[in-house]
């Protein structure tokens, strides 16, 4: 899905993916993203056959960039949107997401933030992760470096599936 996902956002802007620094762009603007985040970016790079580590660098940049706004806005955001009908059902669909994964990440606290982060499976990542963190009032500095550390691992992960790190091994 997440291939699908980062070959349609290449041809979204296909026409900047003609020079260096519009794939840099184009990897860097999925990163940012909830749902692909680095790990979408990382097979955009591969796809675009980008440099590997500055791929790495470009897409770690672009995931952790949202995550203190999660952090330190989300609650207050929320509070607001509730107040509006079409808003209100917005947020309410968010956090019945993010307390249906909740259980993942309440038991073991920023270990748990690290792994639901670092580890790359759908449904997870630094956006959620940082939700639940802030929906459980975790510590906003801890939730912070957990969820850093989390995209640091699943860049690690994603680079060795992304750029074929196993065959070159064996």
């Amino acid at each position: 899905m997440a291939e699908k996902l980062a070959k349609s956002f290449i041809g979204l802007f296909g026409g900047i993916a003609g020079s260096m620094l519009g794939k840099y762009l184009i990897i860097f603007i999925i990163s940012l993203f909830p749902i692909l985040e680095l790990r979408g970016g990382l097979i955009a790079a591969s796809l675009l056959d980008l440099p590997m580590w500055q791929s790495f660098l470009i897409c770690f940049i672009g995931n952790i960039l949202p995550i203190p706004f999660i952090l330190w806005l989300i609650n207050p955001l929320f509070r607001k949107m509730k107040k509006l009908k079409f808003f209100g059902k917005i947020v309410t669909w968010c956090e019945n997401k993010a307390n249906s994964k909740k259980d993942k990440i309440e038991n073991l606290k920023y270990l748990g933030l690290f792994l639901f982060v670092g580890i790359p499976v759908p449904g997870t990542g630094a956006w959620m992760g940082c939700l639940i963190a802030a929906l459980l009032d975790l510590d906003k500095k801890k939730s912070l470096i957990a969820a850093i550390l989390g995209v640091v691992l699943a860049g690690i992960i994603m680079l060795i599936f992304s750029y074929g790190i196993l065959g070159r091994l064996f």
